[in-house]
């Protein structure tokens, strides 16, 4: 009985001081502002300010990835390994590993956790579900794993979220169609990635801009994938069975949208769309036709940006849990060649790689000479 009791107070006492340990390798919540205010800008008034106990470097950092099948992603995981690849940055990274486990949530999770056990001091991630991975995030910060979320981010405050303001995209974009055409009527609206956190924001900023309006729309949904092969089908589709339309709105595969109008016959419209340098070839090239474009978003640098704030906060920097950045924003008649579209570069290269406040900013031959593939 004695040995028993003896027995479960040492345990005991263990699991306090597992616990203890687990809460303090977690984030110290301070004040800002945060150690480069220009770059990390918090997302809001009320954001809280994040410092992580102090690593030696080098580091070990990992990109888990989702969905790969598209011309963002594609461009987003070479830009990370051209980011990982700058002197500076290599200088203090002693590995920098690459993942991309498709639309499967539950891999994406794996590989997250993979990555805790292996020991990686950082994690940047592009989550496949805002709400899925709540235990992992909590193994992240026992571990004192630094997880940066970006782009698709995590309905957390235990982890850094780096993001746009996706549903003031969407809102955008729907104020560019209530203008633009005056009277409402007809509308496709081509979506991502089903599931994800940017899709659901910027639906929902779109419909609310719309619907504020007080005009009468009709809005014909489809899923583009943020793809242009994908996107464009889908336009075809919808063209041939509820078009035509008298606005377009698209969060992706924007050139193909338009292709699928070119082959269509149907009128140029309206369009309101990210920033692929082939969309902004047509929207420059066919505005004196009809297609007033609104072109905005934000590039795949913003990996760059996460990978930033995840050695930031390594090297015990103060940051804060939710950072916001700048919208990259091109509209009629404002399109010029050779600053807001490329005519010489490929139709599938998203504009808007360089966030200058904090010194990142790429050549399209850079992020081109990476690859896509798992490393």
């Amino acid at each position: 009985m004695i040995k028993s009791l003896v027995g479960g107070i040492v345990a005991a006492t263990a699991f306090v001081m597992l616990s203890s340990s687990a809460i303090a390798a977690g984030p110290e919540i301070v004040k800002g502002p945060a150690a480069e205010p220009d770059c990390f800008a918090p997302w809001a008034a009320d954001t809280q300010f994040f410092k992580f106990p102090k690593k030696d470097g080098p580091y070990r950092i990992a990109l888990a990835n989702g969905y790969i099948a598209n011309t963002w992603r594609i461009q987003m995981v070479q830009t990370a390994k051209a980011y990982a690849a700058q002197k500076d940055v290599a200088a203090k990274l002693k590995e920098f590993k690459v993942v991309s486990t498709g639309e499967d949530v539950p891999a994406q999770i794996s590989a997250i956790n993979n990555f805790i056990d292996s020991g990686y001091d950082a994690i940047v991630v592009n989550a496949q579900n805002p709400t899925a991975f709540g235990p992992v995030i909590k193994r992240a910060k026992e571990a004192g794993v630094v997880l940066v979320a970006f782009d698709n981010i995590l309905d957390t405050k235990d982890a850094i979220n780096v993001n746009v303001d996706q549903k003031g995209l969407g809102e955008l974009w729907g104020k560019w169609l209530v203008t633009h055409v005056p009277n409402g009527g007809k509308v496709l609206e081509v979506r991502g990635v089903a599931g994800t956190s940017v899709d659901t924001d910027r639906h929902n900023g779109i419909h609310e801009a719309l619907d504020a309006s007080g005009k009468k729309w009709a809005v014909t949904e489809v899923v583009g994938k943020w793809d242009d092969g994908v996107a464009q089908k889908a336009s075809a589709d919808a063209i041939a069975t509820n078009g035509p339309f008298d606005g377009v709105t698209g969060q992706g595969g924007d050139t193909g949208i338009v292709q699928a109008m070119i082959d269509a016959k149907h009128p140029f419209v309206p369009f309101g769309g990210e920033t692929e340098n082939g969309f902004r070839k047509f929207c420059a090239a066919h505005a004196a036709d009809g297609l007033k474009c609104s072109s905005a978003g934000t590039g795949p640098a913003q990996v760059a940006v996460a990978i930033k704030t995840a050695i930031s906060a390594l090297e015990g920097n103060v940051v804060p849990q939710s950072v916001k950045l700048p919208l990259a924003i091109v509209e009629d008649p404002n399109f010029k060649a050779g600053q807001d579209f490329f005519p010489d570069q490929s139709d599938n290269f998203f504009v808007g790689n360089s966030f200058p406040t904090c010194g990142i900013n790429f050549t399209a031959q850079e992020i081109m000479g990476q690859t896509k593939a798992d490393q």
